[in-house]
């Protein structure tokens, strides 16, 4: 059976051509897909394609429009074997791993790309990545899909995309997964690290639209004044934090920090504490500098990354928990997105 794959185009880099005469860049029409790109039609399978109205700049890219890239999955999910979503290189990570966790039960492959490179460049890496996007994306063992989880292509790898952050604004490698193995490597052979990869239960597929954007991420740094830091937790409809520490999860230990804290779960607001460092995990009680962290009750964020951390709990405050199931839901991997 040929794969059907749908495309979904939402802004980037990637898809734009260069004028020639002008030097400027545009977006091309993704129907004439295989003029720009006729090694598309070397691949063993069905291409279609959809695109946002109006494409988008990755900086202004929202939990709105990952609720659009949801509905064109949704709408797709039963004529399409696999999903592509073309996106900035920017927000990709946090696009992607609000959808990892936005898509439940997922059993078929939605695998985002993009490029330091528009499609048009001499030099560009658009075409590796999107033609690979696409043969993954149709990638099939014993008649399923290989990839049935949320990924991210990029430079000739295929990472877990909830495990992902972009490194790099210059180079070709612009993304990394810190703390979770590719799950596949693109040479002259696709290598499949498929003991990597996400084998998802066997329920129905649902799809979640409520995600509560009253958060806010702090990074921790040498010298915080406490009247901002007091300011900052005291905003009206402030609902859950995502608090970037030193090391294993270590905090200052002044008396109106933990106060500060205290009082604002006391009120109700998540506070979820993961590392500043790219490497490692939260260990909180390992040093004094967190042991009070962990008994005033903030939530242990493990070896997730910011953007994992900050779509996670945008997706679980709408799941609407009481404050002790919030806290071990979020300390539970959903999508593979800590370990």
């Amino acid at each position: 059976m040929t794969p059907n794959i749908l495309l979904i185009y939402t802004g980037g880099t990637i898809g734009m051509v260069k004028d020639y005469d002008t030097g400027a860049l545009r977006s091309f029409n993704f129907d004439n897909l295989l003029l720009k790109i006729p090694e598309l039609r070397h691949l063993d399978c069905e291409i279609s394609a959809v695109s946002f109205e109006t494409p988008l700049d990755s900086s202004n890219m929202n939990p709105e429009f990952w609720t659009q890239i949801c509905e064109f999955i949704q709408e797709g999910y039963d004529r399409y074997d696999g999903f592509v979503v073309l996106h900035g290189s920017d927000t990709m990570s946090y696009t992607a791993s609000g959808l990892s966790f936005m898509l439940e039960n997922l059993a078929k492959p939605v695998i985002f790309t993009g490029s330091q490179l528009p499609i048009g460049d001499l030099r560009t890496d658009a075409k590796e990545n999107l033609i690979t996007a696409i043969q993954l994306a149709g990638l099939r063992k014993r008649n399923r899909p290989m990839i049935q989880e949320v990924a991210l292509y990029f430079e000739y790898k295929l990472y877990r995309a909830n495990r992902t952050t972009k490194i790099s604004a210059e180079q070709f490698e612009a993304f990394d997964s810190p703390n979770y193995l590719p799950l596949l490597t693109s040479g002259v052979h696709l290598q499949i690290n498929e003991e990597a990869l996400l084998r998802p239960a066997k329920r129905v597929f649902k799809v979640h639209t409520n995600l509560v954007k009253d958060i806010m991420l702090i990074k921790l740094f040498p010298g915080m004044c406490q009247n901002v830091f007091e300011h900052m937790l005291s905003l009206d409809g402030l609902k859950g934090v995502v608090l970037e520490t030193y090391g294993s999860g270590n905090a200052t230990t002044a008396p109106w920090f933990i106060s500060a804290l205290k009082d604002a779960i006391k009120r109700g607001i998540s506070i979820v504490n993961i590392t500043q460092c790219n490497t490692g995990s939260v260990k909180m009680g390992n040093y004094e500098t967190s042991v009070e962290l962990k008994k005033i009750g903030i939530i242990n964020g493990g070896n997730m990354t910011p953007e994992a951390a900050v779509a996670k709990m945008m997706y679980l405050l709408g799941q609407q928990l009481g404050p002790k199931a919030f806290k071990t839901v979020y300390e539970t991997s959903l999508r593979g997105e800590l370990s």
